[in-house]
């Protein structure tokens, strides 16, 4: 089926309305995780259980150290310290534990399906001699082998680090199942991932990481693989630089499980960070090629300006003949069309929105623009105070992406609530969106619907080709 976008002068559509194919299995399920130690004869991992306290969760690690994270120990990750930050009640967890995490039943269809690359983050914070000490220059992302990410390890004995499961596209899906993960203004949604992991310990950490945020890692470990990472080493003046290891993410292959996952998916976004990987455009374009026969909307998201400068013409063959929805920012939006940075943001969204349905480009603390039929409808900002700006334009992608899975017809209260999605996470540290505001967002967001005039949504479950 296709759908007929109207003018933007009355800015509404429906990319996805609400559909009896959403089903939702609940499962008790236990959570466990891995904790990371390393010495300076090497690195080696410990296995520990998940407990709780009154302000949150903590780690139990097989064998004893200093819960702040010192002498090398990782002071817990990310979303640990973001829901223990929010003193969570005993109540509150228990109610998480039953309805997070992946279900031992599997839904009949994905409401979104991820492909992206699977890597596990590690952070901490340093100064500018350790930098140099190590010969890395500030600021920039440069990919390392195995002996390079020892050593920059064995460096960072006696710092605290966390470590997460990280990537853009997982900080999407992790926002968007926790805003969809009770049945505020339609059913719970089911959200799931495939890339590659290996068998060791790492891609065990990073699947159990997002099956407990309840997105699903439906690739199989590969066998004898190493999982990939990235150092993100932070200096006082907010700089990160980036090591990245590859490892078996670096290879993401199409095979009939893949193929059989997308067939039951209403959405596939696929992260721009796999064009960089080798012969991964076959993978994509085959992924690509059933999500259009099965009928599921195509979304890419742009990732990086230097990713789409490099891999020009693989992107637009992508974004030109199977894209729905393309998430960019106003610099990764110019470098689409090769604009000068003289070109306004809504240059570039009008212009990519005639060869798009849907083109939502950010723009900071300038507020943002969803494009649609060579037309672009400017969503202001959201009022905050800047904490901490990584993860903003992830944030704002799954506001977008819950917008339209719950028939959302009005493209300015969408951008409205990717806007203060985001928003959210600038103001606070670290880049996922903590449940507690998701439930809030969710909730808020139901709220608007029902109290809004606008028109009806347009029955249809595809968006038409321009």
């Amino acid at each position: 089926m296709s759908l007929s976008i109207l003018p933007v002068s009355s800015p509404t559509f429906s990319l996805y309305p609400h559909s009896s194919l959403y089903h939702h299995h609940h499962a008790h399920t236990t959570v466990k995780a891995l904790v990371f130690r390393h010495c300076l004869a090497g690195e080696r991992l410990k296995l520990g259980s998940m407990a709780k306290r009154r302000d949150g969760f903590f780690w139990v690690p097989s064998v004893c150290w200093a819960t702040g994270g010192r002498g090398g120990a990782l002071g817990g990750d990310e979303d640990d310290e973001e829901e223990g930050d929010e003193s969570e009640s005993d109540e509150e967890v228990e109610e998480l534990n039953e309805t997070s995490g992946s279900s031992s039943v599997l839904p009949d269809r994905w409401d979104v399906l991820g492909l992206g690359q699977a890597m596990v983050d590690f952070s901490g914070m340093v100064d500018d001699e350790f930098l140099e000490r190590l010969g890395l220059e500030k600021g920039t992302r440069k990919l390392v082998n195995h002996e390079e990410r020892g050593r920059v390890l064995r460096a960072m004995d006696g710092c605290s680090y966390k470590a997460a499961a990280g990537g853009s596209l997982s900080n999407s899906l992790v926002a968007l199942a926790r805003l969809g993960g009770k049945p505020i203004g339609g059913p719970a949604l089911n959200v799931a991932m495939a890339g590659s992991v290996g068998s060791d310990p790492l891609g065990g950490f990073y699947r159990a990481k997002l099956s407990r945020a309840n997105v699903n890692f439906c690739s199989a470990p590969i066998k004898d693989g190493t999982t990939g990472t990235v150092i993100v080493l932070t200096t006082p003046d907010a700089q990160r630089t980036m090591l990245a290891y590859q490892g078996t993410s670096s290879t993401i292959n199409y095979d009939p499980c893949m193929g059989n996952l997308i067939s039951k998916t209403n959405i596939l976004v696929v992260e721009g960070y796999l064009f960089e990987l080798p012969d991964t455009i076959k993978t994509i374009t085959k992924a690509c090629e059933v999500a259009r026969r099965s009928g599921a909307l195509v979304a890419v998201t742009a990732s990086d300006v230097s990713c789409i400068e490099r891999h020009y013409d693989d992107f637009w063959e992508i974004v030109g003949n199977y894209s729905d929805i393309v998430f960019a920012n106003s610099d990764e939006a110019r470098a689409f069309c090769h604009f000068s940075s003289k070109e306004s943001p809504e240059s570039a969204t009008r212009y990519l929105s005639h060869f798009i349905p849907l083109v939502s480009v950010t723009d900071g603390p300038r507020g943002s623009y969803i494009g649609v039929k060579g037309e672009a409808v400017y969503i202001p900002p959201s009022p905050c105070v800047p904490v901490d700006t990584c993860g903003a334009g992830d944030a704002y992608a799954s506001g977008i992406l819950y917008g339209i899975l719950r028939g959302i017809s009005d493209l300015k209260g969408m951008g409205t609530l990717a806007a203060r999605i985001a928003a959210t996470v600038v103001g606070q540290q670290g880049t996922r969106l903590s449940i507690r505001h998701a439930v809030e967002l969710a909730e808020s967001f139901a709220f608007h619907l029902e109290s809004s005039t606008m028109g009806s949504d347009i029955s249809s479950d595809h968006i038409s080709s321009l």
